[in-house]
């Protein structure tokens, strides 16, 4: 590998991110892994106090929170085996992988890098996030899902940004606007009581229409 190549590679990337799930986004064409960190699978349930609660869910929403159309700059450190850019990546002052360990929606990977593990220490010592109750490591849930990670995360890594879950007038279940979309098809939304809603599998979530064609959806077609 040429000095010159290893320059480029390692160039920082900049732009408008787009949500994903907890611990990857879209950086204009380019998807983007956080490097040093696993965050919940995104139908992953932890225990708190009890109950189950959706924290693959909140960690990318969590995720959204720090980075959706805001400028981030990201610095590689390679590629992963589904072609995504590895990297540290900062909004303004914050180091967003460091941000997300120390707010408990993601633990340190200490498979490839201990960067994060004094940020982990801090989130599980002050009971934040996950470490509020019982969690499985994100790492053991893939392995035991019968799901390829592959399209899985290409889906995710192309979708838009994550709706936070909030009541809205007129839906008495709060945000269930379902959004789907396929590689090659429309992205298009279900409304309650149409056609194919109850087996439509959402990849997004919507409290209002508008919200979902701010998104880039349609609504379905009745027919």
């Amino acid at each position: 590998m040429s000095l010159l190549f290893m320059l480029i590679a390692a160039a920082p990337i900049y732009g408008i991110a787009t949500g994903g799930d907890g611990d990857s986004f879209q950086v204009g064409s380019q998807r983007v892994r956080l490097f040093g960190i696993d965050a919940p699978e995104w139908g992953q349930t932890c225990q708190r106090s009890g109950q189950s609660w959706p924290c693959g869910q909140e960690a990318a929403n969590a995720l959204s929170k720090m980075i959706v159309g805001k400028d981030v700059r990201c610095v590689p450190t390679g590629t992963d085996q589904f072609d995504r850019l590895l990297a540290r990546c900062t909004v303004g002052g914050l180091d967003v992988n460091r941000a997300l360990v120390a707010s408990g929606y993601a633990v340190a990977f200490r498979r490839y890098s201990s960067e994060y593990v004094s940020a982990e220490e801090a989130a599980k010592a002050n009971r934040r996030g996950i470490w509020a109750g019982t969690f499985e490591m994100p790492s053991d849930v893939r392995h035991a899902s019968p799901t390829p990670e592959a399209p899985r995360r290409e889906r995710l890594a192309r979708s838009g940004p994550i709706r936070q879950v909030r009541s809205s007038p007129g839906y008495s279940g709060g945000c269930n606007i379902k959004g789907n979309h396929s590689r090659r098809g429309p992205w298009i939304y279900h409304l309650p009581g149409m056609p194919y809603y109850a087996q439509t599998r959402a990849e997004q979530m919507f409290c209002t229409e508008a919200e979902a064609r701010a998104a880039g959806y349609r609504r379905a077609i009745v027919k």
